[in-house]
């Protein structure tokens, strides 16, 4: 019951927060998809209220940790129910909560085939060091983890989007768990 009423009040003020930004993250990814096949399955991790599958041509395995909408699959994102090898494209929009959420990530490998697309949303301010933002660590584990960055946007002021491209068959378990994931920084959503 805690787990829901956390998920709910961190949903409540992620709605409140976004819904000021010129560009929601949702959207780019529904941009991005809308010049993809038809034909993909996509795996949405921390679909929230499932507005990508309801939006979106292809079809949609909509992903989340409480089942906020019909269709959705309530499920811890390190371990879903999907098969190895099922989908053509994971998406994550603001969806990397957590000091797990590199499993999260780990888990979205497995379920990519070969040449599958990685869609990540994330607030820049997540990826900020001590001498200002960085992404390289973070992108250094995702090429560990087989995946060729295709394409980096950070050009809206709110959130960066990386592209990726699985390259290889996902790490095996030791070689995942043996990834030093960065830190990311907690999202605080502020009364404006």
């Amino acid at each position: 019951m805690c787990q829901i009423i956390l998920f709910t009040q961190y949903h409540e003020g992620f709605q409140q927060q976004v819904k000021s930004w010129p560009t929601q993250p949702l959207d780019a990814a529904i941009a991005w998809l809308s010049s993809k096949p038809e034909a993909m399955t996509v795996a949405d991790f921390g679909c929230g209220d499932a507005r990508l599958a309801a939006t979106v041509k292809q079809t949609v395995h909509s992903l989340d940790l409480v089942a906020t909408a019909p269709g959705v699959i309530a499920c811890n994102m390190a371990a879903t129910p999907l098969s190895s090898g099922s989908v053509d494209a994971a998406v994550f929009s603001l969806a990397l909560m957590g000091l797990d959420y590199g499993a999260f990530l780990v888990e979205a490998a497995r379920v990519l085939k070969q040449n599958g697309w990685l869609w990540i949303a994330e607030v820049r301010s997540r990826f900020g060091g001590s001498s200002g933002e960085d992404f390289k660590p973070f992108l250094r584990c995702l090429q560990q983890l087989g995946f060729k960055l295709v394409q980096q946007d950070a050009s809206n002021r709110m959130f960066v989007v990386f592209v990726l491209k699985k390259q290889q068959a996902a790490a095996g378990a030791a070689a995942a768990a043996g990834l030093k994931w960065p830190l990311l920084k907690a999202c605080v959503y502020k009364k404006r």
